[in-house]
């Protein structure tokens, strides 16, 4: 079968125009955008901030270039997840960048769910004004007191009284539950008792963001940041009551949607990852020419030119590693894609961290500094190695699958 990992010309065309609003309009207001957190209320909008993203969304909206993750529905614009993957990379390039197109984490995620397994009354309420960018919504799976690698501890407990349930526990690291604007949580919750097969205890129940019992403990801190105003937090449910109408698909199914949600969300992030190292690799060669030490460019000290000529090169195999595993989902079956997801789940921001590490050394004090992306980027990424799975989780795929070659001996 031909795999093919380009672009057709008009799609092309249509991401040119995604690359210069990126360069053009984007990434020269983002320091001014991380510059207003903390005047005020860390976890809301400052008038600024609001004018700033607001006005970005309104003009991309206007010019069409919106909700490019829709890539298997009648909504979107039509892309294949290969043809998707070169517009996460373009608009990982700035932390900005997602959510301006309507393409940001979690929210496309959580809005996939909504369209495949949401109910008609979900998608009135929930779905459409995320499809607009009206609201934001978080996604409720890791726990503090389980390792939650092996998704199979899930413990939230949700027990069914009479037309609701009764959900008590807590999540943590709940990306975007901070900002003002997230109207809804799709959580995965125990309803199977130890009686039931494994993969059938947990089910997705959604939650307004507005129940009653819903307590937040306290932002939580990636290497001493806390992502104000989007967000990372650790929530207490107490009582919280749901409709028992707000359960997707019905008992049992939470694996079964999360493995739907998790696959492409996990492209998409790999691709953003490999747009950061883009950018950072930019950075990296405008110092090393543009500064000097002892008597010549910082490209000609050391072992310069060697690191530059790496890092493009592992940007490129990672970046075909990604566009394979694209591929692969593309053709409908989520089982032979999988293996190819955990590699490159691995790889991606393996490679974007080494380069943007370069970066940062290539800029000396100034690279840890809040005067570039490259600390802030660091910090993403390295996260990004435990998000959606860590990295031992996806080894252990890509061995089980190339094992599985060999022997019928139950891994």
């Amino acid at each position: 079968m031909e795999m093919n990992l380009g672009l057709r010309s008009e799609v092309q065309l249509l991401l040119d125009r995604v690359v210069a609003m990126v360069r053009d309009d984007i990434m020269p207001v983002e320091a001014e955008y991380h510059s207003e957190i903390g005047k005020g209320d860390r976890w809301a909008y400052t008038p600024r901030q609001a004018e700033i993203l607001e006005g970005l969304k309104a003009k991309a909206k206007a010019a069409g270039l919106w909700n490019f993750w829709l890539t298997d529905s009648d909504r979107g614009l039509g892309l294949s997840t290969v043809e998707y993957a070169y517009f996460a990379e373009a608009m990982g390039k700035t932390p900005l960048g997602p959510e301006v197109f309507n393409c940001g984490a979690p929210d496309t995620g959580n809005m996939e769910v909504f369209e495949r397994y949401g109910t008609d009354a979900m998608k009135e309420r929930w779905l459409k004004p995320l499809l607009a960018g009206e609201i934001r919504s978080a996604y409720l799976m890791t726990e503090p007191d389980v390792a939650s690698s092996d998704a199979t501890n899930v413990a939230m407990s949700c027990v069914r009284d009479g037309d609701d349930y009764v959900l008590n526990g807590e999540k943590w690291w709940i990306s975007g539950a901070g900002d003002p604007r997230c109207r809804v949580y799709i959580t995965m919750v125990r309803t199977g008792g130890d009686d039931t097969p494994k993969h059938q205890r947990h089910s997705m129940i959604v939650v307004p963001a507005e129940a009653s019992g819903i307590e937040v403990l306290r932002p939580m801190q990636v290497y001493g940041q806390d992502d104000a105003p989007h967000g990372h937090m650790h929530m207490r449910f107490t009582d919280v009551r749901v409709p028992a109408e707000n359960t997707l698909l019905g008992e049992g199914r939470g694996f079964e949607i999360a493995q739907g949600r998790l696959g492409p969300g996990r492209i998409h992030h790999c691709m953003r990852a490999i747009g950061q190292a883009e950018a950072a690799l930019e950075l990296m060669c405008r110092r090393s020419l543009q500064r000097e030490a002892f008597g010549k460019p910082l490209a000609q000290l050391g072992a310069n030119y060697d690191i530059i000529a790496e890092c493009r090169m592992e940007i490129e195999m990672a970046r075909l590693l990604c566009l394979k595993a694209a591929w692969y989902m593309d053709q409908g079956d989520a089982k032979a894609a999988a293996p190819w997801i955990s590699q490159i789940k691995v790889i991606a921001p393996r490679v974007a961290l080494k380069v943007i590490d370069e970066a940062v050394q290539m800029h000396g004090g100034e690279g840890i500094s809040q005067d570039t992306p490259l600390a802030r980027a660091w910090t993403h990424v390295r996260t990004l190695r435990m998000a959606d799975g860590p990295d031992a989780v996806h080894r252990r795929q890509v061995a089980r699958a190339e094992l599985k070659q060999y022997t019928q001996e139950k891994m």
